[in-house]
């Protein structure tokens, strides 16, 4: 019997990009999946995928966003399951633009998802997770919650305090002892809508040749990501970075914490692009 068969598992954001990769991905290991998405036509696609027809799966439409609607959401996955193995808060969305060029209001938008949306999830289902035995709870955060970018001020700030929000979780004494596993992700550019789904100050033009920018630039799949995460899970890993990308960033952050911008101008575009596709650190 497979490490996953026969858990269960809930992930937000299930509608598209990594969230459909790790349901995906779930379902074909063995586990009954608890899934939902703000989407809920994107979700219904997403089921449409799954390849074990024998396997429970449930959906439920959430704004993560919402509190009462997780902590719902939550109540109605603890009424079918006695414990909950797997949760990974996956949902999030994106910004583009500059401080002063982001609304309060879009940033508020972007918080409630990205950063209270984590919150909400860890703080609804910890006890259901906490009457499983070695469970898994898994926040995506980013690469950007490890280097700071320009333009990205609101999803660098979400980012780096699930960063921190995750990390400070993990150590702490009654959730250690339960045998919770506690991993922040970061990936890398991934092959998703988000970036042609951002709310951005650009025109329409602009914001589609970024996208179609970033889309080039990105050098995982979903379905690469959401293994990568499976097999951290199975390995019980504190920390996953995804993609070459995220390993030689987050080298180049470490080794020049105040000289990264620069460097990483420098390495900009077909550079960098090139660097990440020749393998330059693993």
């Amino acid at each position: 019997m497979g490490y996953f068969e026969g858990k269960v598992a809930a992930v937000t954001g299930a509608g598209s990009g990594i969230g459909r990769g790790l349901a995906i991905a779930l379902n074909r290991a063995g586990c009954t999946l608890e899934l939902s998405d703000i989407n809920a036509t994107a979700l219904a696609e997403t089921i449409g995928l799954l390849e074990r027809g024998d396997l429970g799966v449930e959906t439920q439409t959430v704004d993560v966003a919402d509190r009462q609607a997780v902590f719902s959401w939550a109540e109605a996955v603890a009424s079918r399951h006695r414990q909950l193995d797997i949760l990974i808060n996956n949902a999030g969305v994106a910004l583009g633009g500059t401080a002063e060029e982001n609304s309060i209001e879009d940033v508020e938008w972007l918080m409630g998802i990205n950063f209270w949306g984590v919150v909400y999830g860890c703080k609804a289902f910890l006890p259901s997770l906490k009457q499983a035995s070695g469970a898994h709870l898994v926040n995506i955060s980013s690469v950007f919650g490890i280097i700071g970018v320009p333009t990205q001020t609101a999803y660098n700030a979400a980012k780096f305090a699930v960063r921190g929000y995750t990390e400070a979780l993990r150590q702490e004494q009654e959730l250690a002892e339960s045998g919770l596993h506690v991993c922040c992700v970061h990936p890398g550019g991934v092959t998703t809508n988000i970036a042609r789904a951002a709310r951005t100050s650009r025109n329409a033009e602009e914001h589609a040749a970024f996208a179609q920018k970033f889309e080039e630039m990105t050098g995982t799949t979903p379905a690469s990501a959401a293994e990568q995460i499976l097999t951290a899970m199975e390995r019980r890993k504190p920390r996953l970075l995804i993609g070459r990308d995220a390993k030689i960033i987050t080298l180049i952050s470490r080794l020049f914490p105040t000289a990264y911008p620069r460097i990483l101008a420098a390495l900009g575009g077909k550079e960098l692009k090139e660097l990440v596709s020749g393998g330059g650190v693993v």
